[in-house]
Parts: C-alpha cells; structure tokens; sequence
C-alpha cells in the first residue's frame, strides 16, 4: 500500500538524516521504489516515472529563486546543458511543448513570417496551435519525398526567399530529432543549417528525443546541436523526469527567451524541485558527457527491446507502417483488419495500455509487459 505524503511527513519527523528518509520512502512508497502502471504501458514514453535517486535529488536541491536567477541547482542545469550541446546559454521550462514554442517565438520578431517543417511534425499536431497564437506564424509544412525524413532539396522546394508580396516569407525552419522514431540523419542536418545559414534563415531542432538519436551512434549532444541556433530537450520523455525541457542557444537568445518565457507564464520560483529532477534523470538514464554512457545508458536496451517487439509483430505476419530506429514501433493495424479502438480494448484485456499504432518503448516497460503484448499481436494477428 502507498504511504500518503502526510505519512511519509510525519514518519520523517523520527528520523535524522536523508538516508533515513530515504531508507522509509524505499520500504514504504511504491511510487518512489518501481515504475507502478508505466511497466505495463506502451502509450508514450512520457509515463516514465521519477526514480528513487531522482528523490534524492530532489530532497538534496536548492531552493531559491530562478526568476532572480538565485537557484545554483536551476543555474548549473541550464550551464551543463548549454555546454554538453556547444551552445552558449539554455533556460529551464516546464514542457517540451513550451521550449519549441519559447523557441520559436524568440526567433521570430517581425511579422510576416512562417516555419516551415516536417508536417508531421508536433508543432502543428501536438502543441494546441501555438504557432498561431503565440507567434502568429504561417505554417509551410512539407511531406518528405522519401517518406522519413526531410532533404535540402524538400526544403528548397518550399521556402519562401523571395520578395513576392503575395507570399509570407519563410524566417524558421523547424526540425524534429528524431521524427516518428526515426534518427534525422546528421550529414543531412548540416546540409540544410549550412543551406540555411546562407540565408539568413534560423534553425529550430525540436530534440524532445535527441537522446533516442544519440543513442543509435549516429552523433553527440553537440554534432547534432550545432546544426541549429536553437535546441529544445526534454527531461520527461523517456528519461523519467517528472516534468521540465530546456531551451539552448546563443547569450543574446536566451536572454530574450527569458523575457518571453516570463509573459507566458512561465518564470518559476523555487525552480530547484524541477531542474535537479530534470540533471538526475538525464544522468542516471542517459548518461554523463556529450554521448550519454556507453552511447545513450538505458535507452540502448530500449531499442533493442523496440527490435525485439518489431520482430514479434512481423514473425506472426504483420505489417509495419514504417522501420523501427529507436524506441517507437510502428504496426501497421489497417493491414491486420484491425481498428485503433479494437488494438486498445485487446491490450486492456491482457492489461497493456495501447494507444494507435505507434508502440512506445522506454526503460521501465516490464519483461511481463512484453509477453502480455505478445499475446496482444496473437489475438490481433489470428483475426487477420
């Protein structure tokens, strides 16, 4: 049974040390000690939960102000990152979906302007429309004429240079890293920031999953990085944060960042709760230095649990709807006669949760949730 905060408040009071607190949360919270329901849950890798070294972390923290810029624990993560991605400064905030659109809206200062962008991107899909209202930007979305990932040439074909007044200039190409699972290859990213640079056009990379990226080999933290003027990383998604992202780039941007996160909403107080969270999770799943530990931690044995999974649909005669790169499995539920609807009521039965097509592994999916989902793709696959 869970221990209620006020519990564990007042069991505290009779002990002495953090190691004493931390010994009871260990014997007494589910929550703190194993992933609870994110073992048995393939929706997103965002239902990673906070560890019990992440706790410590966050009972170790400081506690002063970040909007003052006072918090040493909000400071150095931001200092730590800006310099494991070769950029000058980051500022600290609190969703993934808040730094792209921080981003977004510092580089773009003067109206007309558009993003142009994968259009499957999540800043047109996922981000309840906050290029519109937030940055009051056109959306220039383009189709990758290989299916996976966009070209130079893509992107040549859509951007706006010209003074045509009857079309909105392109001023921010947007990239995501990595975009439906897969890796955006690094000789193609400094094909177009080199393309870009020339002119005079900024580079967004939407990096929620960089790590998954670093991950497969295929380029650092800071190959990646220096592609773009600005980089967004998440600390919740498949990291085990509770929540948090930060924004990178040069001084002057993210002193300008700062301003505009503050008229969001979003300067914080006592910042420290969050961001020594957020330092935890990249350490202890990642891993130290500019390629994680051993190329990516934890999140290698994702992907070769992606594998394992991509191979169970295909043995039994699936379909996927794309390759399997890192950590997201797509099937393909149309070719097996089977709805979204159906895929998740059959997981809810064998006690997985399932949301779509895409199948997203993490670091705290269970050996037992393997096998249930084994018997999903039995049940799903023998109707076929």
């Amino acid at each position: 049974m869970e221990s209620s905060p006020s519990s564990i408040v007042a069991c505290s009071k009779h002990t002495d040390t953090l190691d004493d607190v931390l010994s009871l949360l260990r014997s007494t919270s589910i929550a703190w000690n194993r992933p609870g329901p994110a073992a048995f849950d393939f929706r997103s890798d965002v239902v990673t939960t906070p560890t019990l070294l992440i706790l410590r972390a966050i009972i170790e923290t400081t506690l002063q102000d970040d909007v003052y810029q006072e918090d040493p624990t909000t400071s150095f993560l931001e200092s730590h990152m800006a310099k494991l991605t070769g950029h000058e400064a980051g500022t600290f905030v609190l969703s993934g979906t808040m730094a792209n659109q921080l981003a977004l809206r510092t580089h773009l200062t003067q109206p007309p302007h558009a993003v142009l962008c994968d259009a499957r991107s999540h800043i047109i899909h996922w981000e309840a429309g906050g290029l519109a209202s937030l940055c009051g930007a056109m959306v220039q979305g383009v189709m990758p004429s290989n299916a996976e990932f966009l070209t130079l040439e893509d992107i040549q074909r859509k951007a706006i240079l010209s003074n045509d007044v009857h079309k909105c200039p392109t001023a921010v190409i947007s990239l995501e890293n990595t975009i439906s699972g897969l890796v955006h290859p690094l000789p193609e990213l400094q094909r177009i920031s080199k393309w870009a640079r020339h002119n005079g056009l900024r580079v967004h990379i939407d990096g929620a999953r960089l790590w998954e990226a670093v991950a497969t080999g295929q380029g650092s933290l800071r190959d990646f990085a220096h592609c773009a003027d600005s980089v967004s990383l998440d600390f919740s998604k498949g990291l085990g944060a509770p929540m948090g992202a930060i924004v990178v780039g040069s001084a002057k941007f993210v002193d300008r960042a700062r301003r505009i996160r503050k008229s969001m909403g979003g300067g914080m107080r006592q910042a420290g709760v969050l961001s020594s969270a957020a330092r935890a999770a990249v350490d202890e799943t990642f891993g130290p230095g500019i390629w994680g530990r051993n190329l990516g931690g934890k999140l290698r044995g994702v992907h070769d649990t992606a594998r394992v999974v991509t191979e169970m649909w295909v043995r039994r005669g699936g379909k996927l709807r794309r390759r399997t790169e890192t950590n997201l499995v797509w099937v393909d539920l149309a070719s097996a006669r089977t709805t979204y609807e159906d895929f998740a009521e059959i997981g809810r039965n064998f006690g997985v949760k399932l949301d779509g097509s895409r199948i997203v592994l993490h670091f705290q999916i269970s050996n037992e949730a393997i096998r249930r989902l084994g018997l999903v793709f039995d049940m799903v696959l023998a109707t076929r």
